[in-house]
């Protein structure tokens, strides 16, 4: 578990690996809760998998907009994939022990999926905005090639931002303490182990959320006000409560994806004295929104509808 290490002046250890202990204060009943994680993970897995066959299999979904649902679809696969396997085996097999480079991956992994989620969300709200404040404008703006440079841009950008996280978080000094109070490698939760000062990876994390979060929210903010603004002069009450349902339920997702990372963010930071709310918060934020995100566009989407409709008669019929 420990490796020697030395420098010129002392003799110390440094930890070789980690082990999560899943959800503070509740380890002697926490494999509870692994039926419900469970459940979640796979209600996410399929909606989301779903969502990426109706948009294959349907002609008339191919198009921008759809193509970045589909686009979010796998970045919400990729996050829970991530996790909950990890989760899963901590709660059914005990299986806490994780070694730091696999430790280090891991939230690299997390804080790159999240990033993405972030970067797609501002791109459903710029193609919303164009398709219904510049309707005339929106086939020669928002392209197949639009769709395909804002991917690779927000790719990059998330792939580049954090990597500063876990490469802080390796260098800090690992020399006592292995026991991470968490069920994932949290960036936070990780460096609150480390003997030396680990100030600079607190606010490396606080500008990363705020800087890059930040950003994305008020850009989305700045969309659908506009959207709001331009859909409130029209005088035909069927197309602004048509416009304002669907934006209103979008809006309420993105909302509660941000408020909950900043909450995470805010609770790490200040060493709340209850730690199993933060942990809480953490999963379910990384569990329920990869299931909620494709039920609640296709629910509010008729193209989606039926074409969810179609797939499911396809499939009896194939039976």
């Amino acid at each position: 578990m420990f490796q020697e290490h030395r420098d010129s002046n002392s003799s110390k250890f440094q930890v070789s690996e980690f082990n999560l202990m899943g959800f503070p204060g509740i380890h002697g009943w926490q494999h509870w809760l692994s039926l419900p994680l469970a459940l979640l993970y796979l209600l996410a897995l399929s909606a989301n998998v779903l969502i990426l066959i109706i948009i294959n299999k349907e002609a008339a979904l191919h198009q921008p907009m759809y193509y970045f649902l589909g686009i979010l679809a796998v970045v919400d696969m990729g996050l829970i994939t991530t996790i909950m396997p990890r989760i899963l085996a901590i709660l059914w097999f005990n299986a806490k022990t994780i070694s730091l480079p696999e430790c280090f991956a891991q939230m690299y992994a997390i804080h790159f999926c999240v990033a993405m989620e972030s970067g797609i969300f501002v791109c459903m709200a710029i193609d919303r905005y164009v398709a219904i404040c510049q309707p005339l404008r929106y086939p020669s703006i928002v392209t197949e090639s639009f769709v395909f440079k804002a991917t690779v841009f927000m790719a990059l950008r998330n792939s580049l931002s954090p990597i500063s996280v876990p490469v802080l978080a390796a260098q800090r000094h690992y020399c006592s303490q292995n026991q991470i109070e968490h069920c994932l490698c949290s960036n936070l939760g990780v460096t609150s182990l480390s003997c030396d000062d680990r100030k600079i990876n607190s606010i490396n994390q606080l500008l990363l959320v705020w800087t890059l979060m930040g950003s994305d929210l008020g850009l989305i903010i700045l969309s659908y006000a506009l959207i709001l603004h331009s859909v409130l002069k029209l005088n035909s009450p069927q197309v602004v409560s048509k416009a304002l349902s669907t934006c209103t339920s979008h809006l309420i997702l993105i909302l509660f994806f941000y408020t909950v990372i900043i909450v995470i963010s805010i609770t790490h930071s200040t060493g709340m004295r209850v730690p199993l709310i933060p942990v809480l918060l953490n999963v379910l934020h990384n569990v329920i929104h990869p299931a909620l995100n494709p039920i609640m566009y296709a629910l509010k989407n008729k193209e989606l509808r039926q074409g969810l409709y179609k797939v499911l008669r396809m499939g009896i019929k194939s039976t």
